[in-house]
């Protein structure tokens, strides 16, 4: 008779990423990060809800080397050099909560571009578990490939009404993370706003460097906002970059909310905390102004 149990934990074993995560630390990492949430397809509501109404809001595609890049993109109707934000996804795609932070910053006047970041590797809203979403397709996206795809939507932004000489980043989760790293990326990004996005880890093939390994290459000034009882992002980690940005001379700032866990932002999961998403939110847009965007 076959162990069910003992058949789980082996699939289960196989997710771990390779010399980064023993099991233990894979769990705390994972279920702080929400995963465990996606044992079904996003399809839950939000509880913010933003209509289109006055805006410009739907589908398009950009031309790159090797495939036509998908994309959500919401601006106010008419506008023209509008400041850009890209909004990067968690690991759920682009789902209806990124969909509706989209419009979230087009009502406030600004060009908002998430791009379908996996869209080589497979769509995540197809599959009913976490583990096929990180070992079929989030495991196989290399950095550079995100770096890419996030210059052809800043470019394809410029045609689109966007002002290039404004242009800023903004993710959640693992966003958050990609946030970070395209600051180091793009000399021509104005700010960025990392929302509870991983800083440390071990280097991989497609992962060659985190946060915490490009401080000295930020071209733009990050705001990050952490959750104090984020299991899987420690407030080591928050201390550390924080203090690796004061010895490098770059300027940001890292927030951390004592009581909020991990996607305190994302309204559609347990993890929301509406005061903590509230404030967070103000302090991204008053980022964004404060540094040209």
């Amino acid at each position: 008779m076959t162990d069910i149990t003992s058949t789980q934990d082996a699939e289960f074993d196989s997710l771990l990423p390779a010399a980064h995560l023993d099991r233990r630390a894979f769990i705390a990492t994972a279920t702080a990060a929400g995963f465990a949430l996606a044992v079904q397809p996003v399809q839950a509501s939000t509880v913010i809800n933003t209509d289109s109404t006055g805006l410009d809001a739907g589908n398009a595609a950009v031309e790159t080397a090797n495939g036509a890049l998908p994309l959500y993109f919401a601006r106010p109707q008419g506008g023209k050099k509008l400041a850009t934000v890209l909004v990067v996804q968690e690991i759920f795609g682009v789902h209806e909560h990124i969909r509706d932070l989209c419009r979230r910053l087009a009502k406030a006047g600004y060009l908002a571009i998430a791009p379908e970041l996996y869209f080589r590797q497979g769509d995540p809203g197809k599959m009913d578990n976490v583990g096929a979403i990180l070992e079929g397709i989030v495991a196989k996206v290399p950095d550079a490939q995100v770096m890419s795809d996030l210059d052809a939507s800043a470019a394809w932004a410029a045609t689109q009404g966007g002002d290039p000489a404004r242009l800023a980043i903004t993710g959640f989760c693992w966003g958050g993370r990609i946030t970070w790293l395209y600051a180091a990326h793009n000399p021509k990004l104005r700010a960025g706003v990392a929302w509870y996005g991983r800083i440390d880890g071990a280097p991989s093939e497609l992962t060659p460097k985190h946060p915490i390994d490009v401080v000295a290459s930020l071209h733009a000034p990050v705001l990050g906002l952490y959750g104090g009882k984020d299991q899987g992002i420690p407030v080591a980690d928050v201390d550390a970059m924080r203090e690796a940005l004061k010895a490098a001379g770059k300027p940001g700032e890292l927030i951390v909310y004592p009581d909020a866990p991990h996607a305190f932002n994302a309204d559609y999961r347990p993890s929301y905390r509406a005061a903590e998403a509230a404030d967070g939110w103000k302090r991204m847009l008053a980022w964004l102004e404060r540094n040209g965007v």
